[in-house]
């Protein structure tokens, strides 16, 4: 069906309003297609590969500023979507372009202090340095961030528009939104946008809280490419390659299962009941546990706490107390946000 879908897209006759500007018109799904498809191109996917000729890192682009190149990236999808609704000459395509604008740009705000945490645990911003930290922790940062990884996921739905965050497109109020005017190929793209996005930060969210591509409960895969080459921690083969790329395919698989189960089960927000999410919930307590994160860490530096100390030869201390700090504030804002402030009708 995808296939059939693809060749009738490709051959259907394309159409455009009489009134609207054509060269941003075409250059719209352009802009909503390309960063979609860059992004994944920083994302480590598998433990380093031994070859004849040195040791390859499973990444297409080894960037030392891995989440910020996705997330600067990431944010330039919100200028094709705006542009498609303004140069449709449709109001209904501009209410849906201006929806999705105010959208992402509220809840970037708290995906950005979300990352903050990671941060403040890595110490770097490349993401292969994000998944060694993890496995010397012997904890995956879902636990102790646990706040960050709950903003982050309600976030990643607001960002890729999906259910309960389609407002953009709300069929029953906006026809279909910014897409309304656009047909054949151009209006396919959008769509191929969407669901690279959904991939894209599905990935992310492994790599960011579930260990990238990291086994659990298996020391054998806990490695990184050091300066020049050179292999820090287990030693590396073709076959432990094969089996972390097959654990983070699972773990980027679960996250694109949640969308879609989301999807089935969730209905649409209003849009001031998303609004008042991004801006009275999520910006305050985001930066409270951000504040709070930060202040946990510096306790346990300064008692002298390491995040590769282990308790007993096996617990992991200083994750195990972030846990149960972020496990507090989870319990606080869940209590905050089910009081009727923001979901109730």
């Amino acid at each position: 069906q995808p296939a059939a879908d693809g060749v009738k897209n490709i051959l259907k006759e394309e159409s455009e309003p009489g009134e609207a500007n054509r060269v941003f018109f075409t250059l719209a799904p352009m802009l909503s297609i390309t960063p979609a498809m860059v992004t994944f191109a920083v994302i480590p996917f598998a433990a380093p590969l031994p070859t004849r000729w040195g040791i390859v890192p499973m990444v297409v682009a080894e960037v030392p500023i891995g989440i910020l190149f996705l997330l600067a990236f990431s944010s330039l999808g919100v200028y094709g979507i705006v542009l498609a609704g303004w140069a449709s000459s449709n109001k209904y395509a501009l209410l849906g372009g201006l929806r999705a604008g105010a959208q992402m740009i509220s809840y970037e705000i708290a995906l950005g202090l979300s990352l903050l945490s990671v941060f403040f645990l890595v110490g770097n911003v490349g993401l292969p340095d994000v998944v060694w930290a993890q496995q010397q922790m012997n904890l995956w940062f879902a636990l102790p961030l646990a706040v960050s990884f709950f903003f982050f996921w309600i976030s990643a739905f607001a960002e890729t528009n999906r259910l309960p965050f389609d407002l953009p497109e709300a069929e029953s109020e906006l026809v279909t939104g910014y897409h309304t005017e656009y047909s054949a190929m151009r209006f396919s793209m959008f769509f191929i946008a969407e669901y690279a996005h959904v991939l894209t930060i599905s990935a992310l969210m492994a790599t960011l809280f579930l260990g990238g591509w990291d086994i659990p409960l298996w020391q054998g895969d806990d490695m990184a490419v050091g300066p020049g080459g050179t292999v820090v921690g287990a030693e590396p083969h073709w076959l432990k390659t094969v089996a972390t790329l097959l654990a983070f395919g699972a773990k980027t698989f679960f996250f694109i299962m949640v969308f879609m189960i989301v999807r089935w089960t969730v209905p649409r927000f209003r849009y001031d009941q998303v609004m008042d999410l991004g801006w009275k919930i999520m910006l305050p307590t985001a930066l409270a546990a951000v504040v709070v994160t930060a202040a946990t860490i510096l306790g346990l530096d300064s008692a002298g706490i390491r995040p590769t100390d282990l308790w007993g030869g096996f617990l992991p201390v200083y994750g195990l107390v972030l846990t149960a700090v972020n496990v507090v504030m989870l319990i606080g804002i869940l209590w905050l946000m089910d009081r009727g402030h923001t979901l109730a009708g």
